[in-house]
């Protein structure tokens, strides 16, 4: 006669799930610098005035989309590394903040600049931003159905 499993032994145990976590975030994050490297090579490249990684970040954006209108699933790795670094999004302020400090001086010799092209860049995001998501609402009004 077989012997009966138990319920407990078809759940993975917590060190299994923390190791598949940890995997999944190693996975993740890999595949994010990935496109930032090839962000990076494609803006030395081409020679374009674009930071790498905004231009990492549109290939990965495009490859997301390419995914999801082949039927591909989602990659949850991406998603699990980043949920976690949005997560710890402050730390990453800490590099600037002491810049800030540093070049105390210099930010008080010149923070007319400083504050002209801040309110510009400021503005600027803005309209972007609301004429994206004007665009995006359109986008979404016109595929749902009526």
């Amino acid at each position: 006669m077989p012997e009966k499993q138990n319920h407990h032994d078809l759940q993975p145990s917590n060190s299994q799930q923390l190791e598949k976590a940890g995997l999944a975030f190693l996975v993740g994050f890999t595949t994010l610098l990935c496109f930032q490297l090839l962000g990076e090579v494609s803006v030395r490249l081409i020679n374009i005035p674009v930071p790498g990684p905004v231009i990492g970040l549109i290939m990965l954006l495009v490859c997301l989309f390419v995914r999801q209108k082949r039927g591909a699933p989602e990659l949850g790795s991406v998603i699990s590394a980043s949920s976690t670094l949005l997560t710890h999004l402050s730390l990453l302020f800490v590099p600037a903040s002491v810049g800030v400090i540093t070049h105390l001086q210099t930010l008080s010799e010149q923070w007319q600049p400083i504050a002209v092209s801040l309110l510009a860049a400021s503005i600027v995001t803005l309209t972007v931003t609301a004429f994206s998501l004007k665009c995006f609402i359109f986008m979404m009004k016109k595929k749902l159905p009526e």
